[in-house]
């Protein structure tokens, strides 16, 4: 079996989609390689656990390719991956119960501004130290570019707890990027 090249990155994706429909399994090894790291980056930004993450990836997957036939091509291939990929990692989430209440006196919301010197390594040490709920809302929110009204419905909350569970990361955010820098 030949492989599919890799030039016009829509027309591949709609060469892989043909191709899966019709149960090529070296096209279904293309399309996972193609949207893995995406996918597990994404994962991982919400579960903040490496295992949890892979377990989010795989189970993803499988969701996608027993639906590629509901697929309706009215959005991008991998945004409808990526939205298949959040909603399996949000279940998990719920399922390992590590959502965390916002305690003020255990994170206390210091003013800081931003500084110069941020590099992603210490943003995503922050972001990872967030408890899981903020971090949830900032990731699907901030990285993902989720809306609030989307965030609320794929975590049951209301709009209003979307913005202020993203508010008060934000917040928390700052204060555990200067204590990293320290």
């Amino acid at each position: 079996m030949s492989t599919i090249p890799t030039t016009d990155s829509t027309l591949v994706d709609q060469q892989l989609l043909a191709a899966c429909l019709a149960q090529n399994r070296v096209a279904q090894r293309q399309l996972y390689d193609r949207y893995k790291k995406a996918m597990f980056s994404c994962a991982l930004r919400i579960l903040n656990d490496r295992d949890l993450a892979q377990d989010a990836l795989q189970d993803a997957f499988v969701d996608v390719f027993r639906n590629l036939g509901s697929f309706r091509q009215d959005a991008a291939l991998g945004a409808w991956i990526r939205t298949i990929v959040v909603r399996r990692s949000l279940l998990i989430q719920q399922r390992e119960q590590r959502m965390e209440v916002y305690d003020q006196q255990r994170h206390p919301e210091p003013s800081i501004s931003w500084h110069d010197g941020l590099t992603g390594e210490l943003l995503e040490k922050a972001i990872q130290a967030l408890p899981t709920g903020y971090r949830t809302v900032f990731c699907l929110i901030e990285v993902e570019g989720y809306a609030h009204r989307e965030v609320a419905e794929m975590l049951s909350i209301s709009e209003g707890t979307s913005k202020s569970q993203l508010y008060h990361a934000k917040r928390l955010l700052q204060g555990k990027l200067q204590e990293l820098r320290r």
